[in-house]
């Protein structure tokens, strides 16, 4: 485990700025500790040696009094800028990963596991919080304060000094080995708890069939299970955190201690005088005491540094290969050519799409049929650029797809996938989604053209009603309708359907047929069909297996 990451500087840029802060003003605490210590010294040695008063020793009193005022706020400014620096560096990291996610895609993200990456983009990057805020100002503190204060040391005390070289850098070395012996209980604590995170989100979606077939507890002794296994693996990060806290303080304490006793033998012996030996002694513990808080501070980051190699994890995942062209042709118009596509996945012994080569028509109806698992999804994935193929091509117009800026090729798509998704806001704004500035009557004209005039006459407060997060008070079937109605909407010239009509009955099924059939006049349209019904809807049929060459049968 890196004690100091570079990548998490890289990607949370104003840490850079809090840094070079942190430079300043570690300096002038350790400046300011060697005045301390001088003006402390003064004070007690002409007090106690030479018998001054506090008149006398006023000025000495004043010096202390002023440094200890500034180490005071210094502190504070420091901590409000560790804090406000933590804030916004987990916010940059959060919005990198975020928008790494979105360019890598569903397909990747459906491999990945939501339950994995929502803990990773919510406690996973709050938990460099102690990283920012304590650990990495310690680490500054640890470089600056040692070296102004072994200096001064030095010139008091050559026998201290050399007794602070050799001691000290025996902590960042025991360190680095806690560090390494850390790592893989960090690990091994974060996958338990991604394992955890997606276990729990398919048991609450599956809840209803798991009590159905009875299983519910048995899947509740597996949470349990799994939480126990994360618990243990908690623990034994704790155990290491605490034992290693401890080395490292006991190393400090002896070797304070063993400065402390050479000065004691040399002050009773009369070679050393008492206030280079006060000096000193003051010093010492505040050489020390940065790297025994960076210890101790490296533990309490070692979560979030253990979560942060799991952001990296995706943040370096290379995402498909994509364009810069935004003069895209009118899918509508220009026919959509596949020629010898393949695409493989890597969890996968065979090929998803093998060879695949067709035409897809414009401005008529293309469904895709085959067997289950014969790529139609996956192409419907690929025309969207949602997965780079293996090998082979898809050209619109003459333009390899791959040479188009995805966001100007998707602006000309509309899409409804296999598990169609509503958002936690109004049926109008789920209509709406990729038309902002439609009309109440063209969301209205959707609508009933999905066949989705009940969940109109059905929702209390019509365009208005909130609906719950994933659709929550519609019916699958609503939830597919409202979909499909948000595709015609768009208005775009190619229109992608992965079984509209599933989970539909056969005559809401037939309206949503006549709905696509009269709004998608003049638009290029791939279904994916399973069914005959929309199967003969289509005016071309494409028949895709993963191991054999399409066929167009018009």
């Amino acid at each position: 485990m890196r004690p100091l990451d570079r990548r998490l500087l890289k990607y949370a840029r104003v840490t850079r700025v809090f840094l070079a802060a942190s430079v300043v003003i570690g300096t002038v605490l350790a400046v300011l500790a060697v005045v301390q210590a001088f003006a402390l010294a003064t004070i007690i040695t002409e007090v106690f040696q030479s018998g001054a008063s506090l008149g006398d020793v006023m000025g000495a009193v004043w010096v202390l009094v002023a440094v200890v005022l500034a180490r005071v706020v210094l502190s504070y400014l420091g901590e409000v800028a560790a804090n406000a620096s933590a804030a916004q560096a987990k916010s940059q990291l959060r919005t990198a990963l975020l928008e790494q996610v979105m360019r890598l895609g569903p397909v990747w993200l459906a491999r990945r596991g939501e339950g994995e990456l929502s803990t990773l983009a919510t406690r996973g990057v709050d938990a460099l919080d102690a990283y920012y805020s304590r650990y990495l100002p310690m680490l500054v503190l640890a470089v600056t304060v040692p070296i102004v204060g072994g200096v001064a040391i030095l010139t008091q005390d050559v026998l201290a000094a050399v007794i602070v070289a050799l001691t000290l850098p025996l902590i960042p070395v025991f360190m680095v080995l806690v560090g390494l012996y850390t790592q893989s209980r960090v690990d091994r604590q974060w996958r338990t708890l991604g394992v955890l995170s997606g276990h729990f989100l398919d048991v609450v979606a599956g809840l209803p069939t798991l009590a159905v077939f009875g299983r519910a507890k048995a899947q509740a002794d597996s949470i349990r299970r799994i939480g126990d296994a994360y618990r243990i693996a908690t623990l034994r990060v704790l155990r290491v955190s605490f034992l290693s806290s401890l080395v490292l303080e006991l190393l400090a304490t002896l070797s304070v201690a063993l400065i402390a006793v050479s000065i004691g033998l040399r002050l009773v012996s009369g070679d050393f005088t008492l206030f280079a030996g006060l000096v000193v002694l003051i010093l010492a513990p505040e050489v020390y005491l940065p790297l025994r808080l960076v210890g101790a501070n490296f533990h309490a980051a070692a979560e979030g540094l253990g979560a942060a190699e799991q952001v990296f994890e995706v943040l370096e995942a290379t995402p498909p290969a994509t364009g810069s062209r935004t003069d895209v042709p009118d899918p509508a118009t220009s026919p959509i050519v596949i020629d010898h596509l393949t695409v493989a996945y890597p969890d996968r012994s065979e090929n998803a799409l093998d060879g695949a080569t067709f035409t897809i028509a414009p401005g008529r109806i293309t469904a895709l049929v085959g067997p289950s698992g014969g790529g139609k999804s996956t192409l419907l994935a690929v025309l969207l650029g949602f997965v780079a193929p293996t090998s082979g091509r898809v050209s619109v117009g003459g333009v390899e797809l791959a040479d188009l800026d995805p966001d100007a090729w998707r602006a000309q798509v509309a899409y409804v996938p296999q598990r169609p998704r509503l958002l936690a806001m109004t049926l109008r704004e789920n209509v709406a989604l990729g038309a902002p500035t439609a009309t109440d009557e063209a969301i209205i004209a959707a609508l009933r053209a999905a066949g989705a005039d009940d969940v109109l006459s059905e929702l209390p407060y019509g365009l208005d009603t909130e609906l719950g997060e994933g659709g929550r008070g519609l019916s699958v079937g609503q939830q597919r309708r409202v979909a499909v109605a948000r595709a015609l909407l768009r208005d775009s010239p190619l229109v992608l359907l992965d079984e509209p009509t599933a989970a539909l009955d056969v005559d809401t099924e037939a309206d949503v047929l006549r709905g696509l059939r009269t709004h998608a006049a003049g638009r290029t349209v791939v279904i994916v069909a399973h069914r005959e019904s929309l199967a003969a809807l289509a005016d071309d049929v494409v028949r895709l297996t993963a191991a054999q060459p399409s066929r167009v049968t018009p």
